[in-house]
């Protein structure tokens, strides 16, 4: 059973930033990509930056230059650091967690925390 644990969540002013921490469970998650996703009253979810077990990183654009995911494989934990934060970074973070097996894709979730960008 994978369990995903975020932390770090909270209320910011503009120009603020946070950290995020994904704790995960299990001695085999540096051998799996993990992305954090986030979610606006009213919107879908979107991938907002992912890192892969090498360690190469990718960004959506809104965030480019203003967050940066990295893990730390030791602690099986995986942060964000958001940086710059705008009004419009307000969501729900969601990490996530992928495994293919036998050509199948599996995602694993935790249960979200709350930023809240607000002066």
């Amino acid at each position: 059973q994978v369990q995903l644990v975020e932390s770090g969540g909270g209320l910011v002013q503009p120009g603020g930033s946070l950290r995020l921490s994904c704790a995960t469970s299990g001695s085999t998650n540096s051998l799996y990509p993990m992305n954090w996703y986030r979610q606006a009253p009213g919107k879908q979810r979107e991938l907002v930056a992912g890192i892969g077990s090498s360690g190469s990183t990718n960004y959506a654009d809104s965030v480019k230059g203003r967050f940066t995911i990295s893990r730390d494989n030791a602690k099986n934990t995986v942060y964000l650091q958001m940086n710059s934060l705008k009004p419009e970074d307000t969501a729900v973070y969601y990490c996530n967690q992928v495994r293919i097996v036998l050509n199948m894709r599996y995602d694993y979730w935790g249960q979200g925390t709350q930023v809240t960008v607000s002066s």
